[in-house]
């Protein structure tokens, strides 16, 4: 693993803006457990997609890139939400729309209620809380959705505004999201810290806003863009804020 430094910067960032899924919440973990539930529940395993691992592979592909998709603007949230189940069912040959649209909507309606977060994730904005920093998200996940995640996994009161993409018309990385965010939350650029695990849209969003920015990287890959800081556990954020 690199060698990284960090330079104590005191109380030059008063707000932090956090994204959600894949930086605090454990999204692959909590979306493996909701499609495993909805895979028996719906007796895939007797329409022809015999193993659950392999399913959820193909959804996991097709979901990323749907959701680049869906961030550059060529597709719709509706699209995005039922066609990654649609496009994992086809690659075991299962051509049912009606049923990849119903397990749309049974996924959307569960994965909700699941809890898993990242190591450390309540230590952390205990911690920053504790120091008086005023915490927000800035999210692309749906509106409704990404509410129903905070309140089930006990993390709502740490955070004074939630933006989605919905709410502000815009997503990350387009800056239009971020000024947004800014302007609701009342904080200035230089006074704030955009702190997320995607480099294209967290990272390079925070850039074309003109944060600084904070690269959790869970998964120690090597960044194509350089972050102001990197880490690679959410307990070294102690060493930065």
């Amino acid at each position: 693993m690199p060698r990284r430094e960090f330079v104590f910067c005191g109380m030059k960032y008063r707000h932090l803006f956090f994204d959600l899924d894949h930086t605090l919440w454990d999204f692959e973990t909590n979306a493996k457990e909701t499609l495993a539930e909805l895979f028996e529940r719906n007796g895939l395993n007797s329409r022809g997609v015999h193993d659950f691992d392999q399913f959820f592979a193909r959804y996991s592909h097709h979901n990323e890139r749907l959701w680049d998709r869906y961030t550059k603007g060529f597709i719709k949230q509706e699209e995005l939400r039922w066609k990654r189940m649609w496009l994992a069912m086809l690659d075991f040959k299962l051509a049912d729309e009606p049923l990849a649209r119903e397990l749309s909507l049974q996924f959307l309606e569960h994965l909700p209620t699941r809890k898993n977060l990242f190591p450390y994730t309540i230590e952390i904005l205990s911690y920053l809380k504790a120091k008086q920093y005023r915490m927000h998200l800035v999210t692309n996940g749906f509106e409704a959705v990404q509410h129903h995640k905070l309140r089930n996994a006990d993390l709502h009161g740490f955070f004074e505004e939630v933006v989605t993409s919905e709410g502000s018309n815009s997503l990350k990385p387009n800056k239009e999201i971020f000024e947004y965010a800014i302007k609701k939350t009342g904080a200035a650029v230089e006074e704030s810290i955009m702190i997320g695990d995607n480099l294209d849209a967290d990272i390079q969003g925070g850039i074309n806003a003109g944060m600084d920015t904070i690269f959790v990287n869970h998964l120690g890959i090597t960044p194509h863009i350089q972050p102001t800081y990197t880490i690679y556990h959410l307990r070294e954020l102690e060493d930065i804020l």
